[in-house]
Parts: C-alpha cells; sequence; structure tokens
C-alpha cells in the first residue's frame, strides 16, 4: 500500500517551490490594513493599497457587470491567462524574486537593513571574509538606487557602551571571546593597532569597512541613511532601537543584507518575520565564513519559509510607476 502523502508535508511553507495561486487569495484580515495579495500571475503585492474586494468592485464598475446577475464575473479578476490587478501606484516598485514571484512594495513604507558590514568583520587585518568583502560592491550599487525611490537605509551595526558589557548573557561573552587571539579577549578588549576597544561605539574596529563608511556619511548628510547600534545577534531580539525605528516610520517591508548571513543577518531576519515585517533577502550582498551549506539554508529558509529572496540586479531593475 503506497502511503498518501499529507497536503502539507514537509517543507511545510514551501513558497518558491509551490505553483502559482489559480485565483487571487488575500492574506491577513480583510478589515485591517495589514494584508497581501497574491496574484496568478505570480504577482505578491506587499504594498496594502489594495484590498481583494476593492479590485473586485472596481472592476465591475469599469466593465459595467452585476455580479447578481452573472454569476460568473465572480472570476473576473483571473479570466484565462489574463489577471487584473491594481495599478502600480506612485512610489511603488515590483521586484523579482526567487520562485517565478514578483514583490510589489510601497518605498515609504520600506527599509533596507543592512547588517555588520564593520571593520571587525571585514578588515583583512583582522579577519579572512572574502565573500563578505564581495558584498562591498553590489551594496554600493543597490543603496544610491534605493536611496533614490526614497528607500530608508539603515546600517544596523553591534556599538556597545560600558554599561551594556554587564547585560550580555555569558552565552554571548563566550561566543565573543578569543583567548590569546589578536583578534581580542572578547567585548570590550583591546584590538592590535588602532582598531580600538572590540565592537564598542566609536571605535575603528565598529565603523563600517572600507568604502561603505563613506556611503553611510554621505546618505547621513543626506537624511537618507541611519546608523542603528544592536547590542545581541539579532538587532531585533526585544524592544530595540531598530524595532523603535520600525514603528515610528512605519516601516513593514525589509531588505535584508550583510554578516554573517546564518547569524546576525538570519537572526535580525526571523525575529523580524515573527514580528509581522516582510521579509526580502539580498542574496549577491549577504555572505558568512561558516562552512559550505550554511549559506545554503539561509537561502533556502529565507525564500521557501520567512519571505522572499532577491539580488541587487533584480531590485536595480525593478519596475516603477511611470
Amino acid at each position: 500500500m503506497t502511503d498518501s502523502v499529507p497536503i502539507h508535508d514537509t517543507p511545510i511553507l514551501g513558497m518558491t517551490s509551490r505553483p502559482l495561486v489559480p485565483q487571487p487569495v488575500e492574506y491577513g484580515d480583510p478589515k485591517s490594513n495589514n494584508f497581501w495579495v497574491e496574484y496568478p500571475n505570480g504577482l505578491v503585492d506587499l504594498s496594502r493599497s489594495t484590498h481583494l474586494k476593492e479590485l473586485k468592485n472596481s472592476a465591475e464598475k469599469q466593465l459595467d457587470i452585476d455580479p447578481s446577475k452573472d454569476p460568473g464575473a465572480q472570476n473576473i479578476l483571473h479570466a484565462g491567462s489574463k489577471t487584473i490587478t491594481p495599478t502600480l501606484l506612485p512610489g511603488q516598485l515590483e521586484i523579482s524574486v526567487n520562485g517565478g514571484r514578483t514583490v510589489r512594495l510601497d518605498t515609504e513604507k520600506t527599509a533596507v537593513v543592512i547588517i555588520d558590514m564593520q571593520n571587525f568583520f571585514l578588515h583583512k587585518d583582522l579577519r579572512n571574509h572574502p565573500k563578505g568583502l564581495a558584498c562591498v560592491d553590489p551594496l554600493m550599487r543597490v543603496v544610491p538606487f534605493l536611496r533614490e525611490k526614497d528607500v530608508k537605509i539603515l546600517w544596523v551595526n553591534w556599538g556597545l557602551t560600558t554599561a551594556e558589557l554587564s547585560t550580555i548573557p555569558p552565552s554571548l561573552v563566550r561566543g565573543f571571546a578569543k583567548h590569546g587571539s589578536p583578534r581580542g579577549g572578547g567585548f570590550g578588549s583591546e584590538l592590535p593597532g588602532d582598531f580600538g576597544k572590540l565592537l564598542m561605539r566609536g571605535e575603528k574596529n565598529s565603523e563600517l569597512y572600507g568604502p561603505l563608511q563613506g556611503l553611510y556619511e554621505d546618505g547621513r548628510e543626506k537624511g537618507t541613511d541611519f546608523w542603528i547600534h544592536k547590542n545581541r545577534i539579532s538587532g531585533l531580539w526585544d524592544q530595540t532601537l531598530l524595532d523603535n525605528f520600525l514603528k515610528e516610520n512605519g516601516l513593514m517591508t525589509l531588505f535584508f543584507a550583510g554578516v554573517n548571513a546564518d547569524q546576525c543577518v538570519l537572526g535580525t531576519l526571523i525575529d523580524a518575520y515573527f514580528k509581522g515585517y516582510d521579509c526580502i533577502l539580498i542574496e549577491d550582498a549577504t555572505a558568512t565564513t561558516s562552512p559550505d551549506g550554511a549559506f545554503e539554508s539561509v537561502i533556502y529558509n529565507a525564500g521557501n519559509s520567512y519571505g522572499f529572496v532577491t539580488s541587487t540586479e533584480n531590485v536595480i531593475s525593478s519596475k516603477g510607476w511611470d
């Protein structure tokens, strides 16, 4: 006897491998302002601008259809291979993501969260991280593009205060304590040369790596870029500076990039997912020093469970309102 495969077999979510939806579907509370709509043409609308019911009513008026007299009008939003979707509005972008989908977002509600691209993790005198260094050029290209689209640029970095040193749990202290290593004896310890105290605010090792520091400073002057300190692997582990900033600015859709993919980036992304933010990982702007398989696991789960995966090329070639 052959066992039947349950509908919800693992992976439970499997969003990149799912077939396209046969009819438009709205996710979330239809009475709230927190919802997505997915369409049969592969569009996943994260903009929260048009409920499915509103779109259907608009289409019926435009086509002069009375659904009470024409039962077939219930499928008006998807007839054959043609799908009716909301008009792309000013301030919205459509970006290709893995799984044959396209996400539509509202740039005023969107930020890119760039994590730990700091000297401590990337500078050749402190670390051998060629894959992390390979993320610099993609970020140098995509950040200016997103700035022009009014997407906020959030540089989320380790930056400890003396008071915070006593609040860090022993598991985390142990992880950063490199006994006898030139990279220091843990948080607040002196690093070689002029790098200063390990991951303390204002120290050279806590600055962004190379050209990224200048990129941030340019954006800071323009009012588009913001430096946000964190004191845990995740930037969203509690009521953090990052969470407060996101809420105060009405941000719901988050791009993620940085190092290390399977540690601080993933920790922040998962907490964002738990808190209800839309999560989009930029694959070629994310890296890790972990063994083979770790990065692939992050990409797999980011696209199949927590949200979406895209590339800087897809972002830069995105479709906007004309």
